[in-house]
């Protein structure tokens, strides 16, 4: 009875092991896609070069038309237009940011961010006639709509 009992505990120390080699390396092997950074980390060359880039000048339009809104509506710094694109441009609320650029397709989301103690709930990215992304905090909800007029992205109220 002795040895059968040594057989079995080696048996359950050798299966435990084998079961956590196999859950380490698909940790390992899906982690990055469960705790990554959305779009990756950048590096600091990368963000070096994007603070480098010259400001493109800024616009008139405001994004006040959108309910909860406030500040001016202006390119991303060191966002220039692609070269099939339209004008690409920021725009700010109390819940976050985000820019928006026209192209082929119609408008689409470029990035987005939300403030300090907001979270993004909703984001329609595009490309589409008109795009949005929602922040919300507790108490609070700022949705921000953009839509192209001609080529430039401009901030729109709901219909």
């Amino acid at each position: 009875m002795g040895r059968r009992s040594i057989l079995v505990a080696t048996g359950w120390v050798v299966t435990a092991a084998i079961a956590t080699v196999i859950g380490l390396g698909a940790i390992r092997l899906v982690g990055e896609s469960l705790t990554g950074t959305p779009g990756g980390v950048r590096s600091e060359a990368e963000i070096e070069r994007a603070l480098a880039a010259p400001e493109p000048t800024p616009t008139t339009s405001t994004a006040s038309a959108v309910p909860g809104t406030t500040g001016t509506a202006s390119a991303a710094p060191g966002s220039a237009p692609s070269a099939n694109s339209g004008a690409r441009r920021g725009f700010a609320t109390d819940g976050g940011t985000a820019v928006a650029e026209c192209g082929v397709g119609g408008v689409r989301l470029v990035s987005w961010a939300p403030a300090q103690g907001y979270r993004v709930r909703d984001v329609d990215r595009g490309p589409d006639d008109d795009v949005e992304v929602t922040f919300q905090a507790a108490a609070r909800e700022y949705e921000l709509k953009v839509r192209c007029i001609g080529s430039e992205p401009v901030a729109v109220a709901d219909d």
